[in-house]
């Protein structure tokens, strides 16, 4: 057992330190090269419209493909309200994704059962800790699927 302190949301042991927009910049400047795989897990860019402010935000997000699609989860690590990307694909699900120097755009949706509950296990087969934020929080994590519908790279 580790004696570091841990921050509520946080699990002991990962490196936390490219989670921000030195990740998204990182990536962006490397195709990937730098940022693509975080801890042992898949990293793709998924940039948003603003449902306040208009204006595109791009943020870097465990992510895993399944056949065409790509699957992320609004975990916010176990936080007991979504994350704001989440809040703007509801407003607007038309959004871009970047799977190292591959860039698409895309329509984000809420999986629903059972596509939900397939595709979450999909996700923990390479982060295990999904399961430990579901069990942190009241609210069911949304499972959102990404359908690439045009390549832009």
């Amino acid at each position: 057992m580790s004696d570091t302190p841990t921050q509520p949301g946080k699990t002991p042991g990962l490196d936390y330190s490219l989670l921000n927009e030195s990740h998204v910049a990182a990536y962006l400047e490397t195709n990937g090269e730098k940022g693509g795989v975080w801890n042992g897990a898949t990293a793709v860019l998924v940039t948003t419209k603003g449902r306040k402010s208009g204006e595109m935000r791009t943020i870097a997000i465990i992510g895993k493909q399944v056949g065409e699609n790509f699957v992320i989860i609004a975990s916010k690590g176990g936080s007991p309200t979504h994350p704001i990307w989440y809040l703007n694909i509801l407003e607007d699900p038309n959004v871009e994704i970047q799977y190292l120097g591959d860039k698409w755009e895309g329509i984000a949706r809420t999986a629903e059962s059972p596509e939900r509950e397939a595709m979450w296990a999909e996700a923990c087969t390479q982060w295990p800790a999904f399961n430990d934020y579901q069990a942190r929080t009241d609210r069911k994590i949304p499972v959102v699927v990404i359908e690439p519908k045009r390549k832009l790279s």
